[in-house]
């Protein structure tokens, strides 16, 4: 299968999570599937220093940062069709809920980057099975969880975000962090990931059975 892998800079606090990512990769392409990286073209809303954990008076490019977690082998998600992708995968971090929509300063009333929003959509109506991250189920709610009948999603067990995807239309499960929830009328896969995950085994658990759930809905 072809599997689009987008992307939210690089970086846990203001980007993509890097070991989500990597790992995501990783189990797609254990199971022979090709790979794009997409991400928006587009600055990041702000940049934090990784060392400090503070803000930084810096911009940069999400679609350049994440090139670096995807080797340069990455296109602009604007000059990508969902129609040419088996499935769409979306790893977490900050970026996901600060650069691919606004979920970290808005909750709930959040919205989503238009090219995510617009691929998101496309996708879902082409029946293309969805794969979410983390934090970045929040965008699912946002994009289908008016368009779906009981979105089932996680983010694991934390009560506020539950609840403000549960206030977005959608149904939240609580699961463990190296496991995953599978809507399969709504052909969408979600996992805790960072969100619960202690460490890295249980982070590439949870992983590889969204990547393999993701498989099965695209046989």
């Amino acid at each position: 299968m072809k599997v689009a892998v987008i992307l939210s800079g690089c970086g846990v606090y203001d980007g993509a999570e890097i070991h989500e990512a990597v790992l995501t990769l990783l189990a797609l392409n254990r199971r022979g599937a090709e790979l794009q990286c997409l991400a928006p073209d587009m600055d990041q809303m702000h940049v934090i220093d990784h060392l400090q954990g503070e803000t930084v008076d810096e911009t940069r490019n999400v679609l350049v940062e994440a090139a670096r977690i995807a080797r340069g082998q990455i296109q602009p998600l604007g000059n990508a069709q969902a129609g040419a992708f088996d499935a769409v995968v979306l790893p977490g971090g900050f970026g996901a809920a600060k650069n691919l929509c606004n979920f970290a300063t808005r909750g709930a009333d959040c919205a989503v980057h238009s090219e995510v929003e617009e691929f998101l959509l496309e996708a879902h109506r082409l029946r293309k099975p969805l794969g979410f991250l983390c934090i970045a189920p929040v965008i699912a709610a946002r994009v289908l969880g008016s368009k779906c009948e009981n979105l089932q999603l996680t983010i694991g067990n934390d009560p506020e975000t539950a609840a403000a995807i549960q206030q977005m239309g959608a149904t939240h499960v609580d699961c463990a962090a190296n496991d995953c929830i599978v809507d399969i009328p709504n052909r969408v896969v979600s996992t805790p990931a960072y969100m619960s995950a202690q460490n890295m085994i249980e982070l590439a658990e949870g992983i590889d059975k969204l990547v393999s759930e993701l498989g099965k809905l695209t046989d």
